[in-house]
């Protein structure tokens, strides 16, 4: 995972978030000696980010006057690329758009139930839920 510095805490404002004790403990696991408040930033900066290349994709798709699609995000196939044992951690989730599964390379609709995986590589990908 990507560990640059963002700032020094003393730079950062202090927020209040409340977690489910299991949730705590295993970002606690997961995070090791790098501490989970730690890794809870990078997970967000992270999807901040993709929002941002996301946004512009479908910014510059849009006024280009081009349809917009799963495809068009660069959800290609990542069967052959990605397997369970490259995930570090899941995370239930509801998709807001279309997705594709990381693992399987099945789509995911809007509104579905789903898994966001943390790949050992600090990526957060799209995980269908088996059926």
């Amino acid at each position: 995972m990507n560990t640059q510095k963002r700032g020094s805490t003393s730079e950062m404002q202090v927020t209040s978030i409340r977690l489910e004790p299991e949730l705590k403990e295993r970002l606690r696991e997961i995070s090791g000696e790098q501490g989970y408040q730690t890794l809870i930033r990078e997970v967000l900066w992270q999807f901040v980010e993709q929002q941002a290349v996301s946004d512009e994709v479908s910014w510059r798709s849009l006024s280009n006057g081009e349809s917009y699609s799963v495809e068009d995000r660069g959800f290609s196939s990542h069967s052959s690329q990605l397997s369970m044992s490259d995930v570090r951690a899941t995370f239930r989730a509801i998709a807001q758009q279309k997705e594709r599964c990381a693992i399987t390379d099945q789509l995911i609709d809007p509104q579905q139930p789903m898994w966001l995986g943390l790949t050992i590589a600090g990526e957060l990908v799209p995980i269908r839920l088996s059926e």
